[in-house]
């Protein structure tokens, strides 16, 4: 199963209306983390429109129905911030149930965590 980042290509950051901007924030995180090399071949990227986590944009998720899986937000549309959820996949793809140490956790992730998901067990 590979590691899956999901993100929120509708997200819309607080007073973007008044920022006229062309796309929405999630949009242009979506971009600058489609063009970051994930350096797995089983981490995914994908776009999804409304995680429904409005309060928390820039919104994504990383995945994996046999590890523990995560929601991450408050992201802005930044280099920074796509780097490190890239990082943070690869480290999640390589680790055997999802949980990472925090020590090896990029600082632009910290504090970005809102859920953790547990995995879907088979019977």
């Amino acid at each position: 199963m590979p590691t899956v980042i999901t993100i929120c290509e509708t997200c819309k950051r607080e007073g973007w209306k008044d920022k006229g901007l062309k796309e929405p924030d999630g949009f242009e995180l979506a971009k600058l983390i489609e063009n970051i090399p994930t350096q797995k071949e089983n981490v995914v990227i994908r776009r999804h429109a409304c995680l429904m986590g409005c309060d928390h944009g820039c919104n994504v998720t990383i995945q994996d129905n046999k590890k523990l899986s995560y929601v991450l937000g408050n992201f802005k549309p930044l280099k920074e911030d796509a780097e490190a959820i890239v990082f943070y996949a690869n480290l999640h793809a390589d680790s055997s149930n999802g949980q990472v140490p925090y020590r090896e956790w990029p600082q632009a992730i910290k504090g970005h965590f809102v859920a953790r998901i547990p995995p879907i067990k088979d019977k």
